[in-house]
């Protein structure tokens, strides 16, 4: 098969498109024709390296998979070959407290496909056959591989951790990152009013055709100052947090007494300053969030298949030019999702 791989950590002029080997099964796992495969930011931290992880090489990187089963193993009996499908990105032992618990994001064995095992940057890729979800009759199989990271991120942010309630202010950061898009749809569908920031007037504009209520330039002014203002001075009941060091500061003091700020990751640095007068005396809460379970993301397609969260793609390319997808990711120079295509 045909496959983006990197033998050394690097930046993206280490990505290579190749020949591999055909992956093979065990007899609980699928083969999957790849139709379809999303970037993530972690695909860009895994190729450069990440302290303490190790990484088998040579590696193929991919967490949001779209496709076709071609192979079952000889105990699943619940998918068959032919069938469209998309692949819930988080692996797990499925035997475990946690997991049996219905919490297998924090099982301790948990691996997400492409990071620390290979992905979706290929023709054909093998996973568990339980990681195997229906392809929403709906969509592309382009917006089906958009949707599964992100969107577990972004229920299990604003549903499961934040519960987020009818009438409350959200902050959504980012909204031009694939996690803010799906962000800003899962908090209005809660009965929120949305304020989105953003480095652009068009990813601002884009972000209220997602359905932002109110949005702010971050690059002008003081941006916490202006969430205030679009609340009477009250500050948000929820902060939708990704970015890390650059916006922490600017993200607690916009929260409103008893707010909440729920953050799962750090793009722009993990080592943040927090205040923790501002943390007693409001009373805030402080919510860290990874990934999601099975059951969350299959209660989230419910509403992908009635046309209430849709996928948002910037642009697909060919898989060959999964360098130049990395680098249009590491300037940010997408909206939404950008998607590679073997």
């Amino acid at each position: 098969m045909r496959a983006v791989v990197f033998h050394e950590h690097g930046g993206a002029e280490v990505l290579r498109y190749e020949e591999r080997p055909d992956p093979t099964i065990r007899a609980n796992e699928v083969l999957v024709e790849v139709r379809a495969c999303a970037l993530n930011h972690l695909d860009v931290w895994a190729r450069g390296g990440l302290p303490g992880i190790e990484i088998g090489l040579p590696h193929i990187l991919g967490n949001d998979i779209a496709g076709l089963v071609r192979e079952v193993g000889e105990v699943v009996d619940w998918v068959k070959p032919g069938d469209e499908v998309l692949l819930q990105p988080g692996v797990s032992c499925g035997h475990c407290v946690e997991c049996l618990s219905g919490r297998d994001n924090l099982c301790p064995a948990y691996d997400i496909l492409g990071y620390r095992r290979d992905g979706g940057y290929a023709e054909l890729v093998a996973a568990p056959a339980v990681n195997v979800v229906p392809k929403p009759k709906n969509i592309s199989f382009e917006e089906a591989a958009a949707l599964p990271l992100v969107t577990l991120t972004a229920w299990h942010m604003l549903v499961t951790r934040a519960r987020v309630e009818p009438g409350e202010d959200v902050l959504v950061h980012a909204a031009g990152s694939g996690v803010g898009s799906v962000g800003i749809q899962i908090a209005k569908l809660r009965g929120a009013r949305v304020i989105a920031t953003a480095g652009s007037d068009e990813k601002l504009a884009k972000a209220r055709e997602l359905g932002a209520d109110e949005t702010i330039n971050y690059t002008r002014g003081d941006w916490a100052r202006e969430v205030r203002r679009l609340t009477d001075k009250k500050g948000c009941e929820v902060v939708f947090e990704h970015t890390g060091a650059a916006t922490w500061g600017g993200s607690t003091s916009a929260l409103a007494k008893n707010g909440r700020l729920v953050t799962c990751g750090a793009t722009s640095g993990y080592d943040a300053r927090t205040d923790l007068r501002q943390v007693f005396y409001r009373h805030l809460s402080l919510l860290g969030s990874f990934m999601g379970s099975k059951s969350e993301l299959l209660a989230a397609l419910k509403f992908v298949g009635r046309g209430q969260i849709r996928a948002v793609v910037d642009r697909v390319l060919p898989l060959r030019e999964a360098r130049r997808a990395h680098e249009l990711m590491e300037d940010r120079a997408q909206f939404g999702k950008l998607v590679l295509q073997p």
